[in-house]
C-alpha cells in the first residue's frame, strides 16, 4: 500500500505490533506521524487542529507542537514514534526531530510507561482473569501491559525506549495467545514492578531538555511563515 499522509507531514512511522516484532497475520498497520501547520493559520480565531486521523486506516498524525508536548510528558506512543525502526517518510525537519529525540527523555517517561501499564492492568479486571486460550482481546491487553512494563524497565536501565521486543517476543506472544497461565503473567508483572521499585537510580535525566525542544519548535514556526 502506498503511503498517504496529511499535508505538511515531516515524519511518518509504523508503530504497534509490527514495530514491536509482535505482529500476526491479522495485525493492522498502525501509523503515526508529525505534520507542520503553516504558521499564519495560528493567527486566526479558529485554530487549526492539533491532530488528524487518516487518510489510511489506523493512521493518526499530530501537529508538531502537540507532538512535542506529548513527548516531553513521556507519552509512550509519541516517544515510540521517535525510536520506531519502521520509518516510511522523513523530511529534513523530520530528521531534525529524530536527531533531537533524546532531548524529550526524562524520568517522566519511565513513570508514563509504568502508568500506562497500570491502567491496562486495571482495565483487564485482574479479579476476573481471562480464560486460557480465550478472551483474545483481554490476553492482548495483558501482553501490552507486560510490554509497557518492559519498556519502563528498559528506559530506567538503558535511557531509551524499547520498541522491538527482541528476546521477549516468544513469551509475549504466548501471553497474547492465552497460552501463559495467568499466575505466571502476574508473577512477571510483579517482578518487573519490583525491579522498577528497587532500582537505585535511573539512566534518564530528571528533566527533559525543554529549551532545545522549544528552540526547534520556534525555528519550525519561522520556517513555516
Amino acid at each position: 500500500m502506498t503511503l498517504r499522509a496529511p499535508g505538511g507531514t515531516v515524519l511518518s512511522v509504523v508503530i504497534g505490533s509490527r514495530a514491536y516484532g509482535l505482529e500476526t497475520e491479522e495485525s493492522d498497520v498502525d501509523r503515526r506521524g508529525v505534520f507542520v501547520t503553516p504558521t499564519p493559520m495560528f493567527w486566526r480565531l479558529d485554530k487549526p487542529p492539533d491532530h488528524v486521523e487518516g487518510p489510511l486506516p489506523e493512521q493518526l498524525s499530530w501537529e508538531v507542537e502537540r507532538f512535542c508536548v506529548l513527548a516531553l510528558e513521556g507519552n509512550p506512543a509519541a516517544l515510540e514514534c521517535l525510536w520506531s525502526p519502521l520509518v516510511e517518510l522523513v523530511t529534513p525537519v523530520g530528521e531534525r526531530l529524530l536527531a533531537l529525540r533524546r532531548a524529550f527523555l526524562s524520568v517522566k517517561a519511565e513513570r508514563a510507561f509504568a502508568g500506562s501499564a497500570d491502567r491496562q492492568f486495571r482495565r483487564l479486571g485482574p479479579e476476573d482473569p481471562p480464560r486460557p486460550g480465550g478472551d483474545g482481546r483481554r490476553w492482548k491487553m495483558a501482553m501490552h501491559m507486560i510490554r509497557l512494563l518492559l519498556g519502563a524497565a528498559h528506559l530506567a536501565g538503558h535511557g531509551e525506549p524499547l520498541v522491538e521486543v527482541g528476546v521477549h517476543r516468544d513469551r509475549l506472544l504466548a501471553v497474547r495467545r492465552g497460552e501463559a497461565p495467568w499466575p505466571e503473567v502476574l508473577e512477571w508483572r510483579g517482578r518487573l514492578l519490583a525491579e522498577l521499585d528497587g532500582r537505585a537510580g535511573s539512566a534518564l535525566p530528571e528533566r527533559p531538555d525543554r529549551a532545545a525542544v522549544e528552540e526547534f519548535l520556534i525555528d519550525v514556526r519561522r520556517s513555516a511563515l
